[in-house]
């Protein structure tokens, strides 16, 4: 599996991919499979072991930064956009479809965490996506109204606006707005802000476990505001007759999402349940991930054709 570093244009803002390509040589054009990653996330944590592991099993895949975030373009930093997350997706297909390598009848889609949002919103808009599954799929949106486990005070997120208004306000008062922290200083703090599924996300993003120099430790307040009316799930039913896959943990404590995707869904679906694993588990805990391989290389083979 070699992998290649290359840029593309989303929206006007250039993102930075990693193209993972099968070393064993093909009769022609394989199938291929976009990868994007968790809020927070970069290309070069759960999306890139994702994107390798797919590579291995014979398709080509790109996991990449989304705008503002990464090594990819945009300002300000630190901005979470979800329709701009949705285009940069778009955009990812787009740049798959002038690979030589790549057969342009044949590529998936696949959304970790909140890509696991942004990715159906995606499918349901681009014909082009044959496609869709999802790992720890979340609606970042619902997250921030709901919280994680879905039982957030809706004053929370009320004061969350109100803390993105006076950011606005300071902007254009010329002003350094705050920014909103993504995590706290120690475990501990995690857990009491959010419980086992806070300290999971402490300890895959800020220990040696996952961190990486790149991954965002805040968001802009403008990202609140721009999620306040963004639904990922409203384009589900558009996505048809297409193929539908979701890899959840038992333990997951995010896990009322998919349930709530599977309801909307009008063609053939999948809920796949890994049987102990928690939301975090499933980025890249082996025990947890190689099950969750296997069934996304039968899920797409079975779509998309043999990678081989």
């Amino acid at each position: 599996m070699a992998r290649t570093s290359v840029t593309f244009d989303s929206a006007g803002i250039e993102l930075a991919g990693h193209l993972y390509v099968p070393d064993a040589p093909a009769a022609g054009p394989r199938p291929a499979v976009v990868v994007g990653h968790p809020g927070t996330g970069v290309k070069e944590q759960a999306a890139g072991l994702y994107a390798g592991r797919l590579a291995e099993q014979g398709f080509v895949a790109l996991a990449f930064d989304s705008a503002f975030q990464g090594e990819s373009g945009g300002l300000p930093r630190g901005l979470e956009d979800p329709a701009h997350r949705v285009e940069d997706l778009k955009a990812a297909v787009t740049f798959l479809t002038t690979r030589g390598e790549v057969d342009a009848d044949r590529i998936g889609a696949l959304g970790i965490c909140a890509s696991g949002g942004y990715v159906l919103s995606a499918t349901g808009g681009d014909h082009r996506i044959k496609a869709v599954a999802t790992v720890s799929g979340v609606d970042i949106a619902r997250q921030f109204r709901f919280g994680a486990d879905g039982a957030q005070d809706l004053a929370v997120f009320q004061g969350m606006l109100d803390a993105a208004a006076q950011a606005r306000t300071a902007a254009a008062l010329g002003v350094e707005p705050a920014v909103l922290p993504i995590f706290p200083e120690t475990a501990e703090q995690a857990g009491a802000l959010g419980g086992e599924h806070g300290v999971e996300g402490f300890e895959y993003y800020c220990t040696p476990r996952g961190a990486h120099e790149r991954s965002a430790k805040f968001f802009v307040w403008e990202s609140v505001d721009k999620m306040a009316a963004f639904d990922a799930f409203h384009a589900v039913p558009l996505i048809g007759d297409r193929p539908l896959l979701q890899i959840v943990g038992t333990r997951a404590v995010t896990s009322w999402m998919a349930v709530e995707v599977h309801q909307r869904a009008v063609g053939p679906k999948e809920l796949h349940w890994i049987e102990g694993a928690s939301h975090v588990d499933l980025y890249d805990k082996r025990e947890c991930v190689d099950p969750a391989v296997a069934r996304l290389t039968g899920f797409y083979t079975a779509r998309l054709g043999a990678a081989g």
